[in-house]
């Protein structure tokens, strides 16, 4: 209505409640969703819907890369090594850039940190710092891409909780239930995100023609027990026995249950979203080599977990939730078992009470 002329008596009044309305034909932008979730929280200052904004461009421009991998020179390694020894893909790189760029000027973040870089990345002095913290694996499974199979992108995002403007390394090291925000994009036959913010996962499909991710999958639940076992047999041998009985179980060799299906393509992001949709566990015990495990905690076991639990399933180490763990470093590995909560629980118990059973022994064998 314009200023001092009224309206018609006979003219309704039109809400925008009355035109959009959420139907089997709704366009649902990933903008819309965040904005209507951001309404579910009056005090909310839009500073953690605006990373989550950037976020989705850097997997747009991420998306972008790998389509066109194999037809521009950014295929094969390089001739440097990440944090943990391993030889980086020219992909990581680049994915890790983009990612700082996307994300270093925004004022939305006070640091930031990634699993190819040895330390925390500080936000540019010239640009202003925010109140969150950033943790991702800029493109997991990244040596599968030479012969196409599905990469990804993990990211977690936690509260700055020390004083002063700029993020400390007790910032980064926080519990996974203290995560704010936790997601993962697939790099697949199509380009998936899924996030959560504590209010259920949802999964967004970038379509290629519009440039935007749309809410493809609202609401994702996952099955209390699954059909999928995801785990990498060649460590087999390297395996201590309570966990050569637990796989024993999943694929019924013991008959106590009905066999899982063995699904293992390599990349933690396939292999999960795979589970997530359908059911199913991915497991990458501690093994001989390995006593700590190989998983990042935090780039990548502890953002799946929180994704995961919003989702009706479970995540641990074989001994406790993946979210109640307390990080001691940058670069922490952990087992992990993620997947159907049934599935999980089946994990916590064989090994748990084999830890326990193994401590009660050394106990008795001391005080005898």
């Amino acid at each position: 209505m314009l200023a001092g002329i009224p309206r018609p008596a006979s003219v309704p009044v039109t809400r925008i409640s009355d035109v959009v309305k959420h139907t089997a034909t709704s366009v649902v932008t990933i903008e819309r969703f965040i904005i209507e979730q951001e309404k579910l929280h009056p005090a909310a200052t839009g500073e953690l819907s605006g990373l989550l904004y950037d976020l989705a461009l850097a997997a747009k421009m991420i998306a972008n890369k790998v389509r066109s991998a194999g037809l521009a020179d950014i295929l094969g390694a390089t001739d440097l090594e990440n944090v943990q020894g391993e030889r980086q893909q020219k992909l990581d790189v680049l994915a890790n850039e983009i990612i700082i760029k996307a994300l270093d000027h925004g004022g939305r973040l006070c640091a930031m940190a990634s699993e190819e870089e040895p330390g925390i990345i500080d936000i540019p002095p010239n640009f202003p710092c925010g109140k969150y913290c950033l943790l991702f694996d800029p493109l997991d499974g990244s040596s599968n891409i030479d012969v196409n199979v599905p990469v990804g992108t993990i990211f977690s995002v936690v509260r700055k909780i020390t004083p002063g403007s700029r993020g400390e390394m007790e910032d980064m090291l926080q519990r996974g239930r203290q995560q704010v925000a936790a997601g993962y994009v697939i790099y697949g036959s199509s380009t998936m995100l899924v996030y959560t913010t504590g209010q259920g996962a949802h999964g967004f499909t970038l379509d290629p023609s519009l440039g935007e991710f749309l809410l493809s999958h609202p609401n994702i639940r996952t099955p209390d027990a699954g059909r999928y076992l995801s785990v990498n047999d060649s460590y087999y041998t390297q395996w201590e026995p309570n966990v050569k009985n637990l796989m024993s179980y999943y694929r019924g060799q013991d008959g106590n249950r009905q066999p899982m299906s063995t699904r293992y393509v390599g990349s933690l992001v396939a292999d999960f979203h795979r589970n997530l949709l359908g059911g199913g566990l991915f497991a990458y015990p501690a093994n001989r080599r390995n006593k700590r495990g190989k998983l990042r905690l935090l780039y990548e076991a502890s953002p799946l977990a929180f994704i995961v639990e919003q989702a009706g399933g479970a995540a641990s180490d074989g001994q406790q939730r993946i979210l109640d763990i307390q990080p001691t470093e940058l670069h922490q590995r952990t087992p992990l078992f993620i997947g159907s909560a049934n599935d999980v629980d089946a994990a916590r118990k064989m090994l748990g009470d084999a830890k326990s059973a193994s401590s009660v022994s050394a106990v008795g064998s001391v005080g005898a």
